[in-house]
This record gives C-alpha cells, structure tokens and sequence, in this order.
C-alpha cells in the first residue's frame, strides 16, 4: 500500500489565509496527494491532478458540495455549484445565457463607458484606494444592475456575498460570523428576489421565466441568484486589484503592457494564476480512484488547490515571477471542465476595459499601504491605496 503523506498544516489560519504560498509548496514536494488531518481532506497540490480531477467529474463529484465543512456541504447540495450533470447542466444552461460572450458584446459599450468614467476620476486625483474606489465600481454599477436586484438587495450584495465566501472553511470563528448575512441572503433571495420585485429585464427575473418554461425546478431559482452575487462580485474585484498591486510591484511589466497592449489578455490570465482569488474547492470520490499513483477510497473527499497548482514549479518555470509574456491560458483559476466559472467571459471584459483606460492614463503605479482579506474562501486584498504618475 502507498504511503500517503499527512500534514497537520492549517490552511485557514490568520496567516495562512494571507501568504499560504509556502505552505503550498511544501505540500507539492510531499507528493501529489497529501492527507489533511486537520479537516478530513486528501489535498491535491499540483497541476497535473488538479486539472485531471477537474476534467473528470464522474468520478470527482460535486454533489456532496465542494466547500469543507460538512453541515454547510449538506446544506448546499443541489445548487449550481454542488451538483453534477445532468442536473448541473440544465442549471447551468439557464445561468450562462446572460454570460455568454456575444450576450457580453451588448454589455460591452456600457462597460466602456463607466470604466471612461472611473478610471478618469481616480487618476486625476493621483492617489485612490484600488479595491473600494476602482475595483468595485463595474461589479456594483453594471454588475448588479444587470442581476436586477431590487435596490435592498443591491445595497448588501458585497456583505452577502464575503459571508457566503466565509462558509466554504471549516466551522470556525470566520464562518459563525458569516451566519447572520447568510441568512439574510437566503430570507432576501425567497421574499424579496422574487418575480414582481426583481426588474423584469433582469438576470434574476430570466431564472424565473426559465422556470416557468420547465427548464429548471422553480425551488432552484432562490438558491441560484447565489450564482449571480458570489462569483460576480468578489472574485473579479480581488482580481482587479491583485493586478493593480502586481503592475506595482513590476513596473518593467506595466511599462511592457502600456507599449503592446496585445499582451492584456495574457496579463489578466498570468495574474489569475500567480494570485488565485478562490484558491480552492473540494470533490468526493464516486469510487475508488487512483491519484498520481496513490490510491483513495470512495467517499474520500478531495480538495483541489487550485492557486497552489497555478504555482506548480512542474508545470510553470520560475512560478513565482510575474511574467505578463508568459502566456499561462491553461491556467486553473476559472477552474475547468463541467464546473468552469460562468461567469469567466464578464470577469475578463471588466478588467481587459479596466486595463486599458488606465495603460492610456498612467505611467506608474506605487503601493502606500496594502491590507490583506482573510476569508476563508477568497484570497486578496482588503485595502490597496496607490499613488499614480500620470502620462505626461
């Protein structure tokens, strides 16, 4: 029988849930599979098997849920998230038609226009703070207007959606807090984010008339605007400022994209990789299974570390560096296969335009004080204040 590696590690300490790139690497040189004790979790910390367990969900399920905690996974089965085909593609096909990239093409002139809008009025103050002041303009303005949340609700939806976030770890102090705006969430989603109150042109009100088409349960439409205010929101505002705080950190690389603005896509792909704003989910085995030569029984659960494989030494040379000619499109941020994120194509159009306006309008960028985000599903940063040199 092979010997599976075990490690005590915490991965949703204070400083782990800060800097946990070393610990990731220590997990990738004790083997492809690393039993977890803390958690009850087999990690997978490299590449190749991250990618293999995404591509395969036959055998790694998402109907068990994909967080940690085994009450939250238990309450959560059956949403888009936690569940596989073909249950999970009739949802999926309903949430995706508004996310679709010729869909993205209508969206596109109003995106510009407020992007024109944000990035003119920060810059020309010299100094702003990126996550509240830039990052969270697109999500808020179009985003939520798009979803067609009655105004209540578009109030709250960064509260709401951090909190879901904080549920994905264990039944730690993080999560416990979370609960109340949970709760409030899912009361808002079954009372208020309901036909009637939601703007009819919406992207929550399309989950009802799918409904009333037969394409999906009418019970799945409350729990799915999850799909709509989670991974809209955070994931792409953390991405937005990771890159602000890597072009500062890099001014060569800023001042290569600013010359070939070609190189946005593959800086917003490079930046995903090296800073993974959902660092990880989890699978169960539907059976016995052989992972990089080691064997797990089934029912095991699995968690898949996504920003450790993006870091994989294996696959990425030199994964550390910020290489915006690197070209990493294979990377695993969006996840792959049945369950690669929806909303990929409207994360990419808000910050490729974000990217853009400000190569047209600033030199440099010089961090004066960052503050990291601890949640225990997201990874990034709370607070980024930035000064700018102008384009002379």
């Amino acid at each position: 029988m092979p010997y599976i590696p075990v490690s005590d590690v915490d991965l949703y300490s204070e400083s782990a849930r800060t800097d946990p790139y070393d610990i990731y690497a220590e997990l990738r040189a004790v083997g492809p599979v690393v039993y977890l004790s803390r958690y009850d979790l087999y990690a997978l910390p490299r590449y190749d098997e991250v990618r293999a367990a995404l591509m395969d969900w036959r055998t790694f399920s998402s109907a068990r849920g994909v967080f940690v905690d085994p009450g939250v996974n238990a309450q959560l089965e059956g949403i888009t998230l936690c569940s596989d085909p073909p249950e999970h593609t009739a949802m999926r096909s309903v949430l995706g038609r508004p996310l679709r990239s010729d869909r993205m093409r209508e969206a596109t002139p109003r995106i510009e226009a407020e992007a024109d809008r944000v990035v003119e009025r920060v810059v020309g103050r010299g100094r702003f703070e990126v996550v509240t002041e830039l990052a969270e303009y697109l999500p808020m303005t179009v985003v939520s207007d798009l979803v067609g949340l009655p105004d209540h609700g578009r109030e709250k939806m960064l509260e709401w959606a951090a909190a879901i976030w904080n549920t994905q770890g264990p039944a730690d102090d993080r999560a416990a807090a979370a609960g109340p705006a949970v709760e409030e969430f899912m009361a808002f989603a079954m009372h208020d984010a309901v036909p009637g109150k939601l703007h009819p042109d919406g992207w929550a009100a399309q989950l009802y008339e799918a409904a009333d088409r037969g394409e999906i349960p009418r019970d799945k439409c409350p729990v799915m605007m999850l799909d709509y205010v989670t991974p809209s929101l955070d994931t792409t505002i953390l991405a937005i400022a990771n890159t602000v705080a890597l072009f500062a950190q890099n001014p060569d690389q800023w001042h290569l994209l600013r010359a070939d603005r070609s190189l946005i896509p593959h800086a917003i792909n490079e930046s995903l990789r090296l800073e993974t704003p959902a660092p990880q989910f989890s699978r169960v085995l539907t059976e016995d299974h052989e992972i990089g030569g080691v064997p797990l029984a089934a029912g095991s659960r699995v968690a898949l570390l996504y920003a450790s494989a993006n870091r994989d030494e294996r696959h990425y040379p030199d994964p550390a560096r910020f290489d915006i000619t690197r070209r990493p499109s294979d990377h695993l941020a969006f996840g792959r296969g049945e369950h690669v994120c929806v909303g990929m194509h409207l994360a990419r159009l808000e910050m490729s335009t974000l990217l853009e306006r400000l190569a047209d309008r600033v030199a440099r960028f010089d961090i004066i004080e960052r503050q990291p985000l601890i949640n225990n599903g997201l990874r990034g940063l709370d607070r980024l204040e930035v000064a700018v040199t102008p384009v002379s």
